[in-house]
């Protein structure tokens, strides 16, 4: 068979756990025997990342950086029960979070749409893309309680002695108080990366956020989007008859309920964290979701698979079971990274395997051949595979598309 020679680099950083297992089935039967490519590999594992003390991925992330392109399989972020399961020498952080803190950027999340899956919103008959601007907020809150009556108040305090201080509350009694921050340089990248993925994808444009209460925090989202759209962008989306709104964040959950899809959905970070479970959900699954992260310039991207480990599965894969576990977000992040490699190369015909095995995928379900989670969502008389039987299925229907 011929092998499409990928001139450019892929950082590969594998996982845990059941979506381990499937990453390496999809690498054997669906990456290696189509690509002539080079993967630089970064075993993300939890036993690899404790016994480097979490430097494997910090190296990981500055190789996509590097190279431009990464595809990631999920990985274990550890709670109390996982230190103790795998004798961890401390709780290490999200690997996701530390790459995106390493690459900047901003997560865009989009539903793969199966015919065939019914849709918790019937009336979200194409793809919308939630743009989730991955930085502080509640993330990186600063939160205490305190023990009783006091006055709350929020300083700063300049480089040059500006002092800006303010009364939060003069507290009658004990509660929890909590300050949170973002940085005008993190917003700016996040309209880059927005108004960019959106001409990529030929999208509109909507930012949401809750301006009418936070006057200044989140006025300050409206006012930056707005300055770069005007001064870079508005021209080009004038010309594609494309669209760019800031709505209220209320305003646009219910008009997102309404559309049919379409459309970049800019949030802030827990907003964007919420609306991706929603309008995954809403298409159907969590199973159908792809994630892309994706520098302000456009020319970084590392893709994923938006769910977890699907360790209930590899509780059942350890014990000698066979399993029914959806890979198609799996197969949704080589696809995706691939597509972003064969851009960067000008490779035409990695660009054209990327988009078969996505339409060859899909196709599989919508001719009657899919997981167990899919198949209940179809109905009780659908008929369902095997992790490998599925994987075994889209195999098939490549080689048939591929002509081999």
């Amino acid at each position: 068979m011929h092998k499409i020679k990928v001139t450019g680099t892929v950082v590969e950083l594998d996982g845990d756990e059941m979506t381990r297992i499937i990453w390496k089935l999809i690498k054997d039967k669906l990456i290696h025997p189509y690509l002539d490519v080079n993967l630089e590999y970064y075993d993300l594992g939890m036993e690899a990342r404790d016994k480097t003390n979490d430097q494997i991925t910090i190296d990981a992330a500055n190789a996509i950086k590097k190279y431009g392109c990464g595809v990631k399989c999920a990985t274990i972020t550890p709670d109390e029960g996982r230190v103790k399961e795998f004798g961890l020498k401390e709780m290490w952080r999200s690997p996701n979070g530390t790459i995106r803190n390493i690459l900047g950027g901003v997560i865009f999340r989009e539903p793969i749409i199966c015919r065939n899956v019914p849709r918790l919103v019937p009336g979200w008959t194409k793809p919308f893309v939630i743009g989730r601007h991955a930085f502080a907020d509640q993330y990186r809150a600063t939160d205490f309680k305190f023990p009783g009556k006091g006055t709350v108040t929020l300083k700063f305090v300049g480089e040059d002695g500006t002092v800006i201080e303010r009364e939060v509350i003069k507290a009658p009694g004990s509660g929890v108080t909590m300050a949170m921050f973002n940085l005008d340089e993190s917003i700016r990248d996040f309209a880059h990366a927005t108004f960019n993925f959106a001409l990529a994808r030929n999208y509109p444009v909507y930012l949401s956020t809750k301006n009418t209460i936070l006057k200044q925090y989140d006025g300050r989202f409206m006012e930056l989007f707005q300055q770069i759209f005007d001064a870079e962008f508005k021209a080009e989306f004038a010309k594609r008859k494309l669209t760019y709104e800031h709505r209220l964040i209320d305003d646009m959950v219910a008009a997102a309920l309404k559309w049919s899809g379409g459309y970049v959905w800019a949030c802030k970070n827990y907003d964007g964290d919420v609306q991706s479970d929603t309008a995954a959900q809403g298409f159907g699954s969590l199973g159908l979701m792809t994630s892309v992260l994706l520098t302000p310039d456009g020319k970084t991207m590392e893709a994923e698979a938006a769910h977890g480990t699907v360790t209930r599965h590899y509780r059942e894969h350890q014990k000698g079971r066979e399993t029914s576990t959806n890979s198609i977000a799996s197969i949704f992040a080589w696809t995706r990274g691939l597509g972003h490699r064969a851009k960067l190369d000008g490779n035409a015909e990695l660009a054209k395997f990327a988009e078969t095995l996505e339409r060859v995928t899909v196709g599989t379900v919508e001719s009657g051949s899919m997981t167990k989670d899919l198949a209940l969502l179809v109905g009780a008389d659908q008929k369902w595979l095997s992790t490998t039987g599925f994987l075994d299925k889209v195999d098939e229907n490549l080689k048939k598309a591929m002509g081999a």
